[in-house]
């Protein structure tokens, strides 16, 4: 507005006041200061900002589309691994006064809050199913899969227990053999062989190293696996919403029985942590599919493995944990023959997909 850099806002006011009344007869109307530029008290107290430096979403939005597809992918695989680390430390930090069973549970619920509006707009139709067993099955493992991985993190090492997460591959080619009916040729079983032997590189049985957590981290990473094959099992014609419903109502109804059972009296602060727990959580798990769903399989599964990297950098940060060389070398083998199993199933034209990774 004209004159607006030299007068303030009061003083334009009582200005806009005097120059509304007509002048005396006999004399000449009240003239107006002369306008000046835009911004010229701004340039004067130092803060002009030059045009076309603001941060425009729509530009942002189409420079991300002009992206590779592929490098789309990565991005959100990244993100996710980097989201899937801090709710990791966010357990084991919580861990150290909770159940693991009642962190757990803030994931599936918050999980259900989320969704809820969701369900509630498609209305009770979107419950009706002719798979509810599969539902109930995938609901059980689910929540067996959160568990132990939650009581993994809190009694391992952030890096060790990442690493058997990526061992869920490994057990995918077994279950698929046995429950889903696929062939699997020579080179993948030797992948997965070299992935367990990797196991016990990092397990070393004989070293009087054998933790029970172990076992439960394994567990986490075979019932993920189960989930993901009863996934595969529900007819493609139920949709994602009714899977998403049916795994939030019954993952936070059976979770909230042993909760309750083992639940300790919480500070506001614990329950902060809780809820971050459950947002970071959801919110990795929807970048994760956005990242496959984006991007080839192939392409950017590796990138998922920067988990080992977070969760060591948070193991070092807040708890000093500083991993040794054999799960250096075993969480290498773990990886290698993962990322050749992605590969290998991408060039036969079944790619990996992503499932409910944690």
């Amino acid at each position: 507005m004209p004159g607006r850099g030299l007068l303030g806002a009061g003083e334009t006011h009582r200005f806009r006041r005097v120059s509304q009344h007509p002048a005396p007869p006999g004399q000449p109307a009240l003239a107006s200061p002369p306008a000046e530029p835009a911004f010229a008290g701004d340039a004067a107290r130092g803060t002009a900002r030059p045009a076309g430096r603001s941060l425009d979403p729509a530009a942002l939005a189409a420079a991300w589309q002009r992206l590779p597809a592929n490098t789309r992918g990565a991005a959100w695989i990244l993100l996710a691994a980097a989201g899937f680390s801090t709710m990791a430390a966010l357990v084991k930090i919580l861990g150290q006064n909770l159940p693991s069973l009642q962190i757990a549970f803030f994931r599936c619920w918050v999980g259900l809050a989320l969704v809820t509006p969701l369900i509630v707009r498609a209305g009770p139709r979107i419950l009706l199913s002719r798979s509810w067993k599969l539902h109930v099955g995938r609901a059980l493992v689910g929540i067996i899969a959160i568990g132990c991985g939650f009581y993994a993190f809190t009694h391992l090492p952030l890096a060790t227990a990442t690493a058997f997460t990526f061992t869920k591959p490994l057990f995918m080619i077994v279950l698929a053999v046995l429950l889903l009916g696929e062939v699997v040729r020579w080179r993948r079983w030797t992948a997965t062989v070299a992935g367990f032997v990797g196991v016990l590189v990092m397990v070393r049985p004989g070293a009087g190293t054998l933790d029970p957590a172990i076992f439960i981290s394994l567990t986490q990473a075979l019932c993920i696996a189960i989930a993901v094959v009863l996934v595969k099992k529900v007819p493609r014609t139920e949709s994602n919403l009714t899977i998403l419903a049916y795994f939030g109502i019954l993952s936070t109804t059976l979770m909230g029985i042993p909760a309750a059972i083992v639940w300790q009296p919480m500070t506001a602060a614990q329950w902060g942590l809780g809820i971050a727990v459950g947002l970071f959580g959801v919110a990795s798990q929807w970048a994760i599919i956005n990242g496959y769903r984006t991007g080839e399989a192939s392409a950017v599964a590796p990138f998922d493995y920067t988990r080992l990297l977070f969760a060591s950098l948070f193991g070092i940060v807040l708890f000093g944990e500083m991993p040794d060389v054999w799960t250096v070398v075993g969480a290498g083998i773990i990886v290698a023959a993962t990322v050749y199993i992605a590969r290998r199933e991408a060039r036969i034209g079944a790619p990996a997909k992503a499932g409910p990774t944690d």
